[in-house]
């Protein structure tokens, strides 16, 4: 048996951050990750002049907390923001790549949108608010009509969820932007008081903030949290049960004793604080002795398939400049895939001298039967998609694919039902806290602000204790 104060479940970033923080103030941590490395889906793999990121290409600084890991950990030489000219993002219509427009005046001049369909936003500030729960979708069609939801929310969807804007709770998957008309009465009236309010918080609007990554990929940010925290990281154990018993002389306080293997031999831990930071299923497993209902809910949750096709070409194969950060594909083009990042335009060393790293992503909820295609055909149809959209020749010099079969937790109509449920539990069970980016926001930086949340929530619990 060995005895923590804090037992952390998971090794990517919402607990390895939710640790760093707990072991700044001084308190007895271990994580255990059941992987033989940690960093959840921030992996980074380099080949040969080629750096492949498999799960999140960057992140944006949205919080000043990045700025104090880069110090803690010591990472300032290494960061790197994006290129200046990855701010321009394109969105396919009718076979072209047309530039977002970030400025009223570039809106106006827009071909993404008809002349009718721009005049619609017109009427946004006069739209009163929804008596029920909408989806995205339902929501950018009364506020904002049909052709914005197409050819600006719908692909947006698409590339951060993976998901499909008429199943995705807006309040659940987008809560700022749902908090715009709760607080304001309108999107563009909240836009421009919400300004303040942000600077109060020290916070930066996600289109606003920088793009970063490390000179060797986004999984230099986990390594460095792992080598930091050196002993108190555990790889290649797997929790197969949790138990609980009451602290005497500590009312409504538990000591929970977590079972299972550790390279194949069977070890226990204990503490009277869990911190559980893994995917909604594999906390349903783990939490089904305790509660059904728990289970149940989170079981709720769907993760659709991705596949990353990552492919290097040489430069000179390419028919448009690589000038922006990648493109966007609405589900009203019919496509294949979801959309390409210009990997190698965004960042340095990415790709070798003369070539263009390029990483493309198929299935999500839009397309997930997608996925039953193998590694072949997956990557013909993201080369003939990127050959008709880019106007690319040839065969690519370098192909390499990533599947996840449950890629990106979907926050569907009800997800906040289901996190009522969790918080119920949470008081139920004193000192046993779930965390993870199915609650909160599924970004890297909302994950880091969350764990920065929990971690604070633990030390409260720790006063608590000791009155």
């Amino acid at each position: 048996m060995e005895d923590h104060s804090v037992i952390v479940i998971g090794g990517g970033i919402s607990g390895l951050a939710t640790a760093w923080w707990l072991h700044k103030t001084g308190h007895n941590v271990i994580v255990l990750e059941r992987d033989i490395s940690v960093g959840g889906t921030m992996k980074t793999v380099p080949d040969n002049g080629w750096l492949i990121e498999t799960g999140p290409n960057s992140a944006l600084e949205t919080t000043p907390l990045f700025k104090t890991l880069y110090a803690d950990l010591h990472l300032e030489s290494e960061l790197i923001y994006a290129n200046e000219k990855s701010d321009n993002r394109y969105i396919l219509k009718n076979g072209s790549l047309l530039p977002l427009p970030m400025a009223p005046g570039k809106f106006l001049k827009s071909k993404l949108w008809s002349v009718n369909g721009k005049l619609r936003l017109l009427k946004e500030p006069f739209v009163g608010r929804a008596g029920k729960e909408e989806t995205i979708a339902e929501f950018v069609t009364r506020r904002l009509g049909k052709e914005f939801l197409d050819y600006a929310i719908n692909p947006f969807v698409a590339g951060v969820y993976a998901g499909n804007p008429e199943q995705l709770s807006v309040r659940a998957a987008f809560p700022k932007l749902y908090a715009l008309e709760e607080k304001y009465g309108g999107l563009i009236k909240g836009q421009i008081k919400g300004v303040r309010e942000r600077k109060r918080r020290a916070e930066k609007a996600k289109d606003r903030s920088r793009l970063f990554s490390f000179v060797n990929g986004i999984q230099t940010l986990p390594d460095a949290l792992s080598k930091a925290l050196g002993a108190k990281i555990r790889t290649g154990v797997t929790v197969e049960t949790i138990s609980m018993k009451p602290i005497d002389n500590h009312n409504g306080s538990f000591l929970y004793e977590l079972s299972g293997k550790e390279k194949g031999n069977a070890v226990t831990f204990s503490a009277p604080v869990v911190v559980m930071a893994i995917p909604a299923y594999h906390a349903a497993e783990l939490l089904r002795p305790i509660t059904p209902t728990i289970t149940e809910s989170l079981s709720k949750i769907f993760y659709p398939p991705v596949a990353e096709v990552f492919l290097g070409f040489e430069e000179n194969r390419i028919g448009i400049p690589l000038d922006g950060f990648g493109f966007l594909v609405p589900a009203k083009e019919q496509r294949k895939i979801l959309g390409t990042i210009w990997s190698s335009a965004i960042f340095p060393n990415r790709a070798p001298k003369g070539f263009a790293a390029l990483t493309t992503f198929v299935g999500g909820s839009r397309q997930p039967e997608v996925l039953n295609a193998d590694d072949k055909e997956l990557t013909s149809i993201a080369v003939g998609e990127l050959h008709s959209i880019m106007k690319i020749t040839g065969e690519p010099s370098y192909v390499r694919v990533t599947r996840w079969r449950r890629a990106i937790p979907q926050y569907h109509l009800g997800h906040l039902a289901i996190v009522e449920q969790i918080e119920r539990f949470e008081a139920e069970h004193p000192g046993f806290f779930i965390s993870g980016n199915f609650r909160g926001g599924i970004a890297v930086g909302d994950c880091v602000i969350n764990s920065e949340k929990i971690s604070g929530r633990v030390l409260e619990y720790f006063t608590r204790r000791s009155q």
